[in-house]
């Protein structure tokens, strides 16, 4: 899957995080670590949100825009 990121040049090097995923985010000193660092933050975020499913009943709903 494509998630799509926000990456930002800071003091310390760079901020990243994912827009899809509230709370996901990551750094690094250099803009390649911080991509590295924000895939694996999704890939333990996507692990933890399918453990917390299992927990409850699943639903959807619709919004209208």
């Amino acid at each position: 899957m494509k998630y799509k990121i926000v990456l930002q040049k800071s003091e310390e090097g760079y901020s990243v995080r994912c827009m899809g995923l509230p709370g996901c985010w990551s750094q690094g000193e250099t803009e390649e670590e911080a991509i590295a660092n924000i895939k694996n933050a999704i890939k333990e975020y996507l692990e933890v949100a399918e453990e917390l499913l299992q927990e409850g009943e699943i639903r959807e709903v619709e919004v209208a825009v």
